[in-house]
């Protein structure tokens, strides 16, 4: 069992426990001579009613955490994380009649047969009721963990005829590849080839270099790649160092496999251009979402971090620490999917030093442990985390100042404002979260992603109640 889902198994076993324990227990010559009058029920008959009624209590409560614990990805898991606790109550509906009927017997002619039926039958049709509209009313998070991404449709329509109308032109690279490339990055055009992939055209920039549109042709796949120039590297010695970390890093970033983190294909070398093949995504990246009047609604806000806090302690747990968190690497998909995008990045990047002129992450996101140099782990992405959650709500960061130097020393050593001064009608859980994700002493931070998506979707919970 995935470590993600261990939860599910202590409910298991206090249900199978349970369900063990009553037979075991009635059988029992001092259970037998027991009897409880009030209830007209035997010692057996009242052992196995009462560890039926436990078992199916423990299973209500796992239906209960099954909508906390699932996580919500907008496509199947969402679907089964609405449907678990109806389902958990019809269940226990459909086996309270049978326990009763089956050694509660007394006990119903206490109630009144009628009465009894009338009863078993309204829970019986409205949760029977209650699952069929949460089936219809999320019937759209099922079909869209089986439709193809939209984009990759769109994409591939958009540049067949070109593939096709090029397929006669196309050669192989010229022998003079490596000054092909340089000239191309120079002028801003984009490399016929990297690797095994064709670029098609040029997306933008990263925090690498600029951004390409590729396609696998071996099996149709268009990619997204980003790049980064290894030639502007000045030592020999620094310039292994960084290729040794690159590789290294898109390894064990490939090796992720989560559905709110963008997916890594591919990472190589080519005329001293480094290049990782990823996802292709199509949607908004959060910081568009980072300021009046574009902020997003407070519940889709916390259900968002929450979010991308289950995909950071996925990572966490594989020893992969993302180190630049911030909104720009947040990606809300047009099927309302939450991706976290370039894991990795930043550590590969930051061993280049500054005069590399490559982005060593974002000053304004960094947590104290960051500025100071120190090795970092989990609670450093908390952290980050935590400054996009306060910049998700009220629109402004929490820690700014004139220059750099001041902003770093803030983070390090001032307290971020109270929020409820920002935003008012944000209730008190907010704020709690808030201080806690920020805390400037590891042992006071969350000491888990987790622990953080926990608090936000239980905020979540109070909100809707």
């Amino acid at each position: 069992m995935p470590k993600a889902w261990t939860w599910i198994a202590p409910y298991t076993i206090a249900i199978l426990a349970l369900l063990l324990a009553g037979p075991l227990l009635s059988s029992l010559a001092s259970v037998q001579s027991a009897s409880f009058p009030q209830l007209q029920l035997s010692g057996s008959q009242a052992i196995r009613l009462g560890t039926n009624l436990l078992a199916l209590a423990t299973l209500w409560t796992l239906g209960f955490v099954a909508t906390q614990q699932i996580p919500d990805n907008g496509r199947a898991l969402t679907f089964f994380r609405k449907l678990a606790l109806p389902v958990a109550t019809l269940l226990v509906v459909l086996f309270v009649n049978k326990a009763f009927r089956t050694v509660g017997l007394p006990l119903i002619e206490q109630i009144g047969s009628s009465r009894f039926a009338w009863g078993y039958t309204i829970g019986l049709v409205g949760s029977g009721l209650w699952l069929t509209a949460v089936w219809i009313l999320n019937r759209n998070s099922l079909r869209e963990a089986f439709a193809p991404p939209e984009r990759t449709r769109k994409e591939a329509q958009a540049h067949s005829e070109e593939e096709d109308r090029g397929q006669e032109e196309a050669a192989e690279p010229p022998s003079d590849a490596t000054a092909t490339i340089a000239i191309a990055q120079a002028n801003g055009q984009a490399p016929a080839m990297l690797g095994r992939y064709k670029v098609l055209k040029e997306l933008g920039h990263g925090a690498m270099g600029f951004v390409y549109l590729g396609k696998d042709p071996t099996i149709q796949r268009f990619v997204a790649i980003k790049t980064m120039r290894l030639d502007q590297i000045g030592h020999d010695e620094q310039l292994q160092d960084v290729k040794a970390r690159f590789f290294r890093e898109a390894e064990s970033t490939g090796r992720l496999s989560h559905p709110n983190i963008v997916t890594i294909y591919d990472a190589g070398e080519q005329d001293n251009l480094g290049y990782i093949a990823m996802e292709l995504l199509e949607g908004t990246p959060l910081n568009q979402r980072a300021r009046k009047p574009n902020l997003l609604p407070v519940n889709d806000v916390l259900l968002t971090v929450a979010t991308v806090a289950d995909a950071l302690d996925y990572a966490h747990q594989q020893g992969i620490v993302h180190r630049d968190i911030k909104p720009a690497n947040i990606m809300l998909t047009k099927d309302r999917i939450v991706k976290v995008m370039d894991f990795g990045i930043a550590k590969m990047a930051s061993s280049s030093k500054t005069q590399t002129n490559i982005v060593m992450g974002t000053p304004t996101y960094m947590s104290p442990e960051q500025i100071a140099g120190k090795k970092v782990d989990g609670r450093s992405d908390i952290f980050s985390l935590g400054i996009v959650l306060f910049e998700l709500l009220t629109g402004q960061l929490p820690f700014t100042a004139d220059n750099l130097s001041a902003v770093l020393f803030s983070i390090a050593h001032h307290p971020h404002p109270v929020i409820q001064t920002l935003r008012p009608d944000l209730p008190i859980m907010v704020q709690e979260i808030v201080d806690r994700a920020l805390q400037k002493e590891l042992p006071h931070r969350y000491r888990r992603a987790e622990e953080f998506a926990g608090e936000l979707r239980a905020c979540l919970q109070s909100l809707a109640a």
